[in-house]
């Protein structure tokens, strides 16, 4: 019971035993947040001009494609509970959430970030 009838193979052998036309495509490595938000210089602002008095939590400074703006975005409102949106490569966050966004970012590796505005 000890003899094994198969063994293990790699993925480069089983691919050369095949017909390398018919293999599937090795997967595209996925380049990590991360790595724009260490070099990002974040800032997130409180504005509340032209808002109806309302105040809004806007981040600035995020150096990432739109993809990955919106995931952020949608992190985010989730994190804080309430709307927001993604314009102009920033993300407005409704109400004052400043604390929690720079935790968040913080925990997500962002090291140049700061609360900004009054």
């Amino acid at each position: 019971m000890s003899d094994k009838k198969f063994k293990n193979i790699s993925w480069e052998e089983l691919q050369n035993m095949g017909n390398p036309e018919n293999a599937p495509e090795e997967p595209k490595k996925k380049i990590k947040a991360n790595v724009f938000l260490a070099k990002s210089r974040i800032r997130v602002h409180l504005e509340k001009k032209g808002r109806g008095g309302k105040s809004v939590s806007i981040i600035r400074g995020l150096e990432m494609t739109n993809a990955m703006m919106k995931d952020y975005e949608k992190a985010l409102k989730s994190l804080c509970g309430v709307g927001g949106t993604q314009k102009n490569g920033e993300i407005i966050i409704q109400g004052d959430h400043r604390d929690k966004i720079v935790n968040y970012f913080k925990s997500k590796g962002a090291t140049d970030i700061k609360k900004a505005g009054a």
